[in-house]
């Protein structure tokens, strides 16, 4: 029995990626703003430095996402 390696062109490949989404509260204009990170470490630095005053506050939303690459 002979096996032949299938060449495949065009087919696509999905991955699960996280992001990191932080949402904080921009005391300087008084409103909430969002950033996105790719890693949990850049979002909890980010968020613990929009955390300086009485006033602020940051939460870290951690995001599952499908990422397609389609090979050739």
């Amino acid at each position: 029995m002979i096996v032949r390696p299938r060449l495949q062109t065009g087919f696509m490949e999905n991955k699960l990626a996280h992001e990191f989404h932080v949402t904080y509260f921009d005391a300087d204009c008084g409103r909430i703003r969002n950033e996105s990170f790719d890693s949990r470490m850049e979002a909890e630095r980010f968020a613990s430095r929009q955390c300086a005053g009485e006033e602020s506050w940051a939460v870290i939303d951690e995001i599952a996402v499908e990422q397609t690459r389609i090979a050739a």
